[in-house]
């Protein structure tokens, strides 16, 4: 690539990457505040866990929509990110504008994962348009977009504008993660365009969907992202209210107990770039399977240190490193060994069935500290790396995996 077109690149990438990172922020900005809105209108555990699922399920709607009406196709990538991330603001921002209560909030975030799937897919298209031997970077550094703007509705809940002490407002943080949407969208609209490798693919077909799991190569990486999936959202959406019960219990700050939130799930952002620029030299298996252990082996012992935030901030830390790092390199090997011309078909069943999954288990863990409290309630997280490894290794040993980041198993 010529100087001058790989500084367009970067400057492109960049841009997109800070577009994704604001307009993410929606993501969980109702669930960071669910303490405050919990107290306000007296919800209980299932209604806590929509807050969440109701954007997981609303996403996976809107990335098979698009897929099947060939939205990234029939529009620009980039012009589709900045429509979303305006329409997603937009429906945030009647939550506290009408605060009608849990269903018509239910709904709206139910509209807002619609959106979301206008930002996240086509935003991974628009990377494959500038990236060839550094995919894996490139998608890398999307996700890690992603995770920093995932958890900024923590940090933005813990600053003192918002107001100190143990319950701040919640409206503000729901207004603030809109105008950051907002912004993104005109970035998208203005500056943010498709690169020299934009490639026009083939229709949504339901027929090849289904080589998801009939191609062995795509179905094993396919397994290794479910697992990966399983405890991802779970983690990101339970563990920043495990550390304010922890903090609070033992007499911290409940201020610091939200910026601590902030701090394990952003922490992700280094992990995906890092994890991206080794798989692409390394091999996606190798590093898939170690950031998996790592995230495994946190997900068994986290609940165990509820008593001491200190060393309960640190595991969760080195978790949420570990827990994203590997989930742009499923992504990037299912689009190096799927058929190149339904490279946007399997990676809309992907993440759509990674998103329905993490249904269960996001609700799943206010069930278990219900029943276990939390000592034990993340343990059953760990399962799923568990599966993702077994499945990565059974791939590594394919002779298809040498399609993977140039032969880098």
């Amino acid at each position: 690539m010529q100087p001058n077109l790989n500084t367009t690149k970067w400057k492109n990438l960049s841009l997109l990457s800070i577009a994704v990172l604001l307009s993410m922020s929606l993501w969980f900005s109702a669930s960071a505040v669910v303490p405050q809105i919990t107290a306000e209108w007296d919800l209980n555990s299932a209604e806590q866990s929509w807050m969440t699922m109701s954007v997981q399920i609303g996403f996976v709607v809107g990335a098979l929509l698009s897929a099947i009406y060939n939205l990234a196709d029939r529009v620009s990538p980039t012009r589709l990110i900045g429509i979303s991330a305006l329409l997603g603001a937009i429906f945030n921002a009647s939550i506290p504008w009408f605060s009608a209560g849990p269903g018509p909030t239910f709904a709206l975030r139910f509209l807002t994962g619609i959106t979301l799937a206008g930002v996240y897919p086509p935003g991974m298209k628009t990377v494959a348009t500038w990236t060839q031997k550094d995919r894996g970077l490139g998608i890398g550094l999307l996700v890690g977009s992603l995770t920093f703007g995932s958890a900024l509705p923590h940090l933005l809940n813990g600053l003192p504008i918002f107001g100190t002490g143990g319950m701040p407002p919640w409206r503000e943080v729901l207004w603030a993660a809109s105008g950051l949407a907002t912004i993104a969208s005109v970035i998208a609209f203005i500056w943010i365009k498709t690169g020299p490798f934009l490639a026009q693919s083939a229709p949504f077909d339901w027929r090849f969907a289904t080589n998801a799991f009939k191609h062995k190569p795509t179905r094993l990486a396919n397994f290794g992202y479910l697992g990966h999936m399983w405890e991802l959202y779970a983690m990101w959406a339970w563990v920043p209210i495990l550390l304010i019960h922890s903090y609070e219990s033992n007499g911290f700050s409940s201020q610091a107990a939200r910026i601590a939130g902030f701090g394990v799930v952003a922490i992700g952002l280094v992990g995906s770039v890092l994890a991206g620029i080794l798989a692409d030299r390394l091999g996606r298996t190798r590093i898939t399977i170690l950031s998996m252990a790592i995230s495994g082996g946190c997900a068994l012992i986290v609940g165990f240190f509820v008593d001491s935030p200190i060393i309960l901030t640190l595991v969760a830390s080195i978790w949420g490193f570990a827990v994203v790092a590997d989930s742009a390199q499923f992504s990037a090997a299912v689009s190096e060994l799927t058929d190149e011309r339904y490279v946007g078909t399997s990676l809309t069943i992907q993440t759509s069935l990674g998103f329905l999954l993490t249904l269960f288990s996001i609700r799943l863990i206010p069930q278990l500290v219900d029943s276990l409290g939390w000592n034990y309630s993340f343990a059953i997280l760990a399962l799923g790396p568990a599966f993702g490894i077994w499945s990565m290794l059974r791939l590594r040993r394919l002779p298809e995996a040498a399609r993977m980041a140039s032969g880098n198993r």
